[in-house]
């Protein structure tokens, strides 16, 4: 396939050291999914084009690509960095992970939809310091879908029923109505939290603002997220066990 220089807008998440003086920098790309650039000489002293792959750098990369196999960055322009996600290690790490998350749920240059606005907003949100374990959550729960998993959260999986009170049934795929509290294995979480979560898997993201969830109510969706993912994703991430790690010690 031909090369040729495409100018993308995208988000580098990840970048290392690449032979002598080169870097390999990771991009989520608007215009061309999740690929890898080659940055020659990025590690020299005088490099022109090192700052602009910074991690969580975001901005306008003309690469030499045939979008396939490693696209080459020529040059760049209006490019800033999300200095919050770099800079503070707890940022850093939802960051990393959530960018991860998506990294492994497509392949490269495939088209990202939706959930390009998805991370993009999501980061924002994170630099601006809006609770990143809301925002963390709700990135989660909406990329299941991805995945393979796509929750019934607007109604009760089992018999179509609207109005609550819910539970939720990994088994059942979503939320289940009290009718069903009995027949089949649930959460046992209560109106508050079912609620949080069928907010949080449904909301476009750049509709939540600034929110304030119980430490307590926080702690109970994060164990139902993880088994939820635990059970219906084949996922194992490094940047999960480090957050994770983040979370126990509460750094």
């Amino acid at each position: 396939m031909v090369k040729e220089v495409v100018e993308v807008t995208g988000i580098v998440f990840k970048r290392q050291r690449y032979k002598e003086a080169d870097v390999l920098a990771k991009i989520i790309s608007k215009d061309m999914g999740i690929f890898t650039m080659l940055v020659r000489g990025a590690l020299r002293p005088k490099s022109k084009l090192s700052a602009s792959v910074l991690a969580f750098s975001f901005g306008k990369y003309q690469v030499l690509t045939s979008q396939k196999g490693l696209s080459t960055l020529k040059t760049y322009k209006d490019v800033k960095q999300f200095t919050n996600l770099y800079s503070d290690l707890t940022l850093n790490s939802y960051a990393c992970y959530l960018c991860d998350l998506l990294d492994h749920a497509f392949i490269e240059y495939q088209s990202l939809g939706n959930f390009y606005k998805l991370i993009l907003v999501a980061l924002d949100k994170l630099n601006a310091e809006v609770d990143p374990e809301i925002i963390c959550q709700l990135v989660e729960l909406q990329m299941l879908a991805v995945y393979g998993v796509r929750p019934q959260l607007k109604q009760c999986a089992i018999c179509g029923e609207t109005h609550g009170p819910f539970d939720y049934s990994i088994s059942a795929g979503g939320i289940i109505c009290q009718k069903h509290f009995n027949q089949i294995a649930r959460m046992h979480l209560n109106d508050k939290q079912v609620a949080m979560i069928r907010t949080l898997g449904l909301i476009k993201i750049e509709r939540l603002g600034q929110i304030n969830v119980k430490s307590d109510t926080k702690k109970v969706i994060r164990k139902a997220i993880d088994r939820i993912y635990f059970q219906t994703v084949d996922i194992n991430l490094k940047t999960k066990k480090f957050l994770d790690e983040m979370r126990r010690l509460n750094i």
